[in-house]
């Protein structure tokens, strides 16, 4: 009976380091975008632009951009992992723009740092967690079995697909998604448009970059602010005929 009851307090032993490890690490993503298949939608663009586009595009489609992923069970913080995007053969680049994305779940707040439309704006707002309907479907991802959810984005009107893994039970996720019950490894925007998939998963301590602050300069607005001028900006540029993801992100 002793040996038993000793057994028990062992094994107990053992498994709690793994019990209390704290849930945390950073994921790399591979965004890439169908300009193609973007450009198919914009029925109000001429063949000439649509033509004018490809051409400028086909230097870029090539090589996704990778973003990263700093989180844990209480906040996040989503953006480029190197400030310049090259091509394979390093031909081309271009600056990535500004696109710092932190959440904090337990205060559920948000500030964001989103450069766009010429200008650098800064949102600091409380947090707002898109409707998710959490489908049976499953898919690997990076070696985690993650399950299928969806979304919509009113503004810009994209249907939006999440692929997350239960087993990182943590909130946060690319781009501004976040709000299911595991880390988001995968977004699909528009069926393809644009589509966010994990590349590599490292569980270790991400307080540094959690914690490390950048001073930026720029607007200050709210979310409601951010929405008007994304919902402006593309309204007006439909009936100009003209691209509005020029200057705002897909």
């Amino acid at each position: 009976m002793i040996m038993k009851k000793l057994l028990i307090l062992l094994l107990v032993m053992i498994g709690a380091p793994s019990m209390a490890q704290k849930m945390e690490g950073v994921v790399t993503y591979d965004r890439t975008q169908d300009y193609v298949k973007i450009m198919s939608r914009m029925t109000f663009l001429s063949l000439d632009q649509k033509e004018r586009m490809k051409a400028t595009n086909k230097n870029y489609s090539s090589r996704p951009t990778q973003m990263v992923l700093y989180f844990n069970e209480d906040q996040s913080l989503y953006t480029n992992e190197s400030e310049y995007w090259r091509s394979e053969n390093g031909q081309w680049s271009y600056r990535n723009s500004d696109y710092i994305i932190r959440r904090d779940f337990k205060q559920e707040t948000k500030s964001d740092v989103i450069e766009m439309l010429g200008r650098t704006y800064l949102i600091d707002d409380s947090l707002k967690t898109p409707q998710w309907k959490i489908l049976n479907q499953l898919k690997d991802i990076a070696g985690h079995i993650c399950m299928k959810a969806e979304t919509e984005d009113p503004i810009k009107q994209q249907k939006v697909v999440a692929w997350f893994a239960q087993d990182i039970p943590v909130s946060a996720g690319p781009e501004q998604y976040f709000g299911l019950p595991g880390l988001i490894l995968e977004l699909d925007l528009n069926d393809g448009d644009a589509v966010v998939t994990a590349s590599k998963i490292e569980m270790r301590d991400v307080s540094k970059e959690l914690t490390a602050t950048k001073k930026i300069k720029g607007k200050k607005i709210k979310t409601a602010d951010y929405d008007k001028l994304i919902k402006d900006h593309i309204q007006t540029s439909t009936k100009a005929q003209e691209n509005p993801y020029w200057t705002i992100r897909y």
